[in-house]
Parts: structure tokens; C-alpha cells; sequence
């Protein structure tokens, strides 16, 4: 009897599986083996983490609820039931943060001379130096906003830091509302160091929250505060623009931004000792319920404690630093171009530097015989080495042309900032094609060489950034094979142009040829079961989501197929579930480096396959937008990808392994067993550390 595999129940939610990856972040800043700065850098990356996911994920969610739209996805959850998911769950992962920020990272940064010096603990100096500093530094900047009917509430930033303080007494004026409003300065660091002749140690900080609580009577004179008490808001930051009904894209983003700061509210952080009568008063106003109200016993924005591990320099609490490596035929002062004309260079980031992907745009810049470049930007920074090169080389005469994604999120000013730089130089800069966002990661160099056009290609699983080159994991390709070539060129008239192009050589793309290549190759390896010959399946991506490569994999495992998923983030599909998955083992690697390759294998009866991708398997990035997967055809290089992703499946300390129910197992060395470290090994093995 077959089994029907469109049933919700062999589905794990989407937002409780990344809800689920940002308690395994959180598990980092707990783990003792993980230096003590870098734990705190993990807090706040799981905070971070949470406000992005109500931004983003639960606004999403009360939007279709309030359209009673239902369901949501295969695991047949309406909006509110995942919504009262998602508010247990918060709920619990917010009071572990605080747990272990106040009972853990707290007194192991006392035990080591880095102290946050609390109001009740400051000595005279330290008062005094703080009532000077608020008397010269913030007072000058803070306007505090009694609340009456000639002074409405006022309108709250995003995430911003706020307080809402109670008061007795009458003003100059006989007025007595009773509330008022302070907002931080957005332009101040909410923490501040405390220097040594305050009687202070080298390493002790103030929080600005405790400035303006310690002084905040001298704003309200002649009046008695009763109560003052820290909030945040955290809005709707999905940008909606009708790409069909305006005539250019670039002029509506622009004036849809600033919405961002002032979208609905969907969360309120208070401070834990906020009564319950202001409490809902705020609640009341910004139109929120009991189940949307987060109660914190710290500071609201935990995130702003990401500037700490900066701010002191203690390598020891630090991750030991590192030197990407070079590939031994990238010396300095080759030429790139006759480097790839001797074979495919794979560079695999961040032990393998970045600087070789930099090295062919500058190269291709300054070499009489290049005559364009193309490229597109998803993610690149402000400051970019990357936009650099393409100005210099637009400024040289070259014919470049930059594909820029307005629509990455939250790098949308960024992005048309980088985008005005371009033209002003003379690049010709477009914006993909409308309704399907461009995440493919490639640049395209056309050289003359011997009366013939040559095409150097790098195709890459992430962006073109040169900071988190150092920080994700990604792999880059770098090639002047003539069909790939051809393919990445015939993919860039699909973007800058109109019309249909020719069959993809050797590119699998969405939104056309990838989905329907992936289901035909899984099920190929299914076919490959049944008849009795070898089949195998890795995949390496951050979230599997899409329903129909989720049940051809379940259809694989029923047929024998031994699958292997390395999933770092939001993962739907149940493995081990009898009859269904049994043959398919998942698991999350997460570490020091956020994993960021995509890596696709099929055995094939021998006849390997293996991809390198932009596109993780998700319904967004297979069918509604324009990525790259492209196939490692050198057998060394394929053979080197598939060792360095068996470290992964070795993995016993870093690595965490998915249950049928939803939950994850950390992964430990077994007595006597040998630990082992998927990206200390790729450390030791390619960088120099």
C-alpha cells in the first residue's frame, strides 16, 4: 500500500525550524570550548537572528492571518497556530538569552576583568564622571516628550531604544498627564566605556540606558519620575513595492525605505520590572496583545553588545586569527587569465582567500585586451573593493554592465547607492527582470585574445563581499571553459535584455531549468536503487523547503537511496520516519563560520555528478528567482569538493543531527572516539593558522 507523502504530518514547519536553528546559535554562547568574546558574538547573533525573524517571518504571519489566508505551507498550520507556536517557543528562547547573559557570560567577564558596572555599584568618581558625561553628551541631544493632548505619542523607530516614564506633580504650566517619553539618540553607543581615572578598571562599561536611568529626574524638573522603564519596538520591515505598476524600480525603492523604520508593530520588549498598567498602555498603543509582549531582565537590545568583543583587545577570548591561503598556481604577479587557461582554479572561502576573484576584476580592468565585464551585485557592502574595481575598469573604457538586486534585504540603500556609483562612472546598471530577484553570484570577463573572444567566468555559491568572505563558507569557481562560458553570457542577455535564448549547456538556472533538473536527477538515483545498482545522494545547502524535492527525496529513500542532507538552517523534511525516510540522515553544522555552501552530489551509477549552486532548495529560489548551479566537471576538483564535505558527515563537535520530531541532537565524540571538526580540519588543511 503506498503512502500518501503530501500529508502535513511528514512536514516540520518552516518558522518553527528557524526558530529551531537560532537556539542552536544560542547553544554556542553556552559552549565553554568556544572563546568568551566569541560566546558573546553568538548571544548576539541569536538576537539579531530573532529580530530579523519578526520583521520578516511573524509579520508575514499576522498579515495572513488578518487575510485569513490558510494554510501556510505542507505541514497544513494555519497563521495562528503558528503564530501561538512561535510565541511559546520566543518566548522560552528570549528567557534562555537573558539566563545566559546575566548567570553565565556576566560573571565569566567579571572572573576576567571585563565588568558592565551597575548603578548600585558605581563609586564617586564613576558618578561623577557619568553625570559629566550625560550633562555634555546626552543631554544636549535628548528630548523628552510629555504625553497630553497637545503632545501625541511619538512616532518609534524600529528597534530603536525608548522610555516610558511615569511622573507626580504639575509642570510650569499646571499640566499633569502623568507619562512621558525619552528616546535614546540613535547617533550614541549604548555602551560606554569608563575610563581609568574614574577609579575604573581597564575593561568597565556603563550601559547609556543606565545614564538616562540614573539622571532621569534633571529632564522632568521640578517634577517626581516614579518609574522608568526601557522598551523596543519591533516593525514590519518587509518592503512591498507593485514591480508591475511603476515605471522604475530604483525610484520606488528609494521612497518605500523609509516606511521600514514605521511599519506595524509586531513585538514589544520591556523591561521585566515595568508595571503591568504601563505595560498594556503600551501595548494598547501600538496595538498589540498579552502574547506579543516580551518581558527582559537586561538590556532590550541585546544586539548592541556585539560591539564589546571590539572594543577589547584580548586575543586570548578570541577566536585565533588566520591567514587565507592562495592557491600555489595564484602567486604574486601571475596573470589570471594565463593561470585559467591552464585549468579551473576552485577557491573555497574563507581559508582560500578571496583575492583572487578581486585579482580578475582588476586585472580585467587594466588589460588593453578585455573589452567588457559583467557582473551581478546581490550583497556587496558599502565600501566595496568590488565596485572599485568595476568603476576603474568603466572609467578605462571597458564595457561593463552590473547587474545590481535592489531587493536584497535590508542592503536595499547599500545597493542603490553602489547602483548610482556605477552609472555616475559609466557602467550600464540594470535590475533584473521584475517579480524574480536575482541571486545567481557571476561575472563574466570577455578578452580578445588571438583575433577570438574568450570568456573567464567565476560563478560563486555567495556574494560579492569582501568582509563576510571572511566569515561565510562559500565556494567560487574559476574557469574559461568555452560552454560555461557561453552559458553565463547567454544568462546575462536573459537579464539585461528581451527575448528567449538557447538550451543552457551546461547551467542548471531558475526559474527554468534547475527544479526540473534536481527532481530528475533524485529520481534517477531512486530509479538507480530499484534495479540494483549504487545510489547516493549528499546535499549541502542552508534550508530545504520545497515541497516537491521533499517528496522525491522521501521517494528516493523508499527506494533504497542512501541520502545524506547538510542543512544549516530551516529544514522541512522529517528523516528516520518509518516507511518513508528512513534511509535519509540530516544534520546542521554550526560554528565558527556560517555555512554558506551549496553542494549537490549524485552517484549515478558511478557517472558522478556534482554541483555547485547560488540556490538553496527552497520554493523562493527554485521557482521565483534567477540562480546558478553549475557542475565541478574536473575530476580532482569534484574529488577534492566531495572530501572536504566528508568532513562534514564525519563531524562529532560541531555538528547536529535532525529527528523525526523536529528536534536536534548535538552531536559528541563517543568515549574514546576522536573529536573531530569539520572547519578546524578545512583550517589546518587550507589557511594557515
Amino acid at each position: 500500500m503506498s503512502i500518501d507523502l503530501s500529508q502535513p504530518e511528514f512536514y516540520i514547519n518552516r518558522e518553527l525550524s528557524l526558530l529551531e536553528f537560532n537556539r542552536r546559535v544560542l547553544e554556542q554562547a553556552k559552549d565553554e570550548s568556544v572563546p568568551l568574546l566569541e560566546r558573546l558574538r553568538f548571544l548576539c547573533i541569536s538576537s539579531s537572528n530573532l529580530d530579523e525573524f519578526f520583521e520578516i517571518r511573524v509579520s508575514g504571519l499576522k498579515q495572513r492571518e488578518a487575510s485569513r489566508i490558510i494554510p501556510t505551507g505542507p505541514d497544513g498550520m494555519t497563521p495562528q497556530e503558528v503564530l501561538n507556536q512561535i510565541s511559546l517557543r520566543a518566548h522560552e528562547l528570549v528567557a534562555e538569552q537573558y539566563r545566559v547573559l546575566n548567570d553565565v557570560l556576566i560573571p565569566a567577564l567579571e572572573q576576567n576583568s571585563i565588568r558592565f558596572v551597575r548603578r548600585s555599584d558605581w563609586n564617586e568618581r564613576q558618578v561623577a564622571w557619568v553625570k559629566d558625561y550625560f550633562e555634555h553628551e546626552l543631554l544636549p541631544v535628548l528630548s523628552p516628550l510629555g504625553l497630553d493632548p497637545a503632545h501625541p505619542f511619538p512616532r518609534i523607530l524600529n528597534k530603536s531604544l525608548n522610555f516610558i516614564v511615569s511622573l507626580k506633580g504639575k509642570d510650569a504650566f499646571g499640566r499633569s498627564s502623568g507619562m512621558a517619553v525619552v528616546q535614546a539618540p540613535r547617533a550614541l553607543p549604548r555602551l560606554i566605556q569608563l575610563p581609568e581615572s574614574a577609579g575604573s578598571g581597564p575593561h568597565d562599561y556603563v550601559f547609556l540606558s543606565s545614564v538616562i536611568h540614573a539622571h532621569v529626574d534633571d529632564l522632568f524638573p521640578g517634577m517626581k519620575v516614579t518609574g522608568c522603564y526601557q522598551f523596543r519596538i519591533t516593525r514590519n520591515s518587509d518592503l512591498f513595492v507593485d514591480e508591475e505598476e511603476v515605471d522604475d524600480l530604483l525610484r520606488a525603492m528609494e521612497g518605500e525605505l523609509p516606511s521600514r523604520r514605521y511599519g506595524d508593530a509586531v513585538r514589544m520588549e520591556v523591561a521585566d520590572n515595568c508595571p503591568p498598567e504601563l505595560a498594556n498602555f503600551l501595548l494598547s498603543h501600538f496595538g498589540l496583545k498579552d502574547a506579543d509582549l516580551y518581558a527582559v531582565n537586561g538590556p532590550v537590545n541585546l544586539n548592541r553588545l556585539m560591539a564589546l568583543p571590539d572594543m577589547v583587545d584580548r586575543p586570548e577570548m578570541k577566536y585565533a586569527p588566520f591567514t587565507s591561503t592562495l592557491p600555489a598556481r595564484l602567486g604574486a604577479g601571475s596573470s589570471i587569465f594565463q593561470v585559467l587557461n591552464q585549468g579551473d582554479v576552485l577557491l573555497h572561502h574563507p581559508f582560500e582567500s578571496f583575492v583572487p576573484v578581486l585579482d580578475l576584476l582588476r586585472q580585467a580592468a587594466a588589460d588593453p585586451h578585455v573589452l567588457a565585464i559583467k557582473q551581478t551585485l546581490y550583497r556587496t557592502g558599502p565600501q566595496s573593493l568590488v565596485v572599485d574595481a568595476l568603476v576603474d575598469a568603466a572609467r578605462r573604457g571597458k564595457e561593463v554592465t552590473v547587474v545590481v538586486e535592489l531587493r536584497a534585504r535590508f542592503d536595499e540603500e547599500a545597493n542603490i547607492a553602489l547602483a548610482n556609483r556605477l552609472q555616475e562612472a559609466g557602467a550600464h546598471v540594470v535590475y533584473g527582470v521584475v517579480g524574480y530577484k536575482t541571486h545567481a553570484k557571476m561575472l563574466l570577463v570577455v578578452r580578445r585574445e588571438n583575433g577570438h573572444l574568450r570568456h573567464y567566468v567565476h560563478l560563486g555559491t555567495g556574494n560579492y563581499h569582501v568582509r563576510t568572505a571572511r566569515i561565510y563558507t562559500d565556494y567560487g569557481l574559476l574557469t574559461c571553459d568555452p560552454e560555461l562560458g557561453e552559458d553565463v553570457h547567454q544568462l546575462f542577455l536573459q537579464l539585461t535584455s528581451l527575448g528567449r535564448f538557447g538550451k543552457q549547456r551546461k547551467l542548471l538556472q531558475a526559474p527554468f531549468t534547475l527544479h526540473k533538473g534536481l527532481l530528475e536527477r533524485i529520481e534517477r538515483e531512486a530509479a538507480n536503487a530499484r534495479a540494483g545498482k549504487s545510489a547516493r545522494i549528499i546535499a549541502k545547502m542552508n534550508a530545504l523547503v520545497e515541497r516537491q524535492v521533499i517528496q522525491a527525496l522521501y521517494t528516493a529513500s523508499q527506494a533504497g537511496v542512501q541520502i545524506d542532507l547538510i542543512v544549516r538552517g530551516i529544514c522541512c523534511l522529517r528523516p528516520g520516519v518509518p516507511g518513508v525516510s528512513d534511509n535519509i540522515r540530516v544534520r546542521s553544522i554550526v560554528g565558527r563560520f556560517l555555512e554558506h555552501t551549496r553542494v549537490f552530489y549524485f552517484h549515478n551509477d558511478g557517472k558522478e555528478e556534482l554541483f555547485l549552486s547560488s540556490a538553496d532548495w527552497m520554493d523562493r529560489n527554485l521557482l521565483q528567482r534567477v540562480e546558478t548551479c553549475f557542475p565541478v566537471d574536473n575530476k580532482e576538483l569534484r574529488k577534492r569538493v566531495l572530501r572536504e564535505v566528508s568532513y562534514y558527515l564525519e563531524d562529532n563537535t560541531q555538528s547536529w543531527e535532525l529527528a523525526a520530531d523536529g528536534s536536534y541532537r548535538r552531536l559528541t565524540p563517543a568515549k574514546g572516539e576522536e573529536s573531530r571538526c569539520a572547519q578546524l580540519r578545512l583550517l589546518q588543511e587550507l589557511a594557515n593558522q
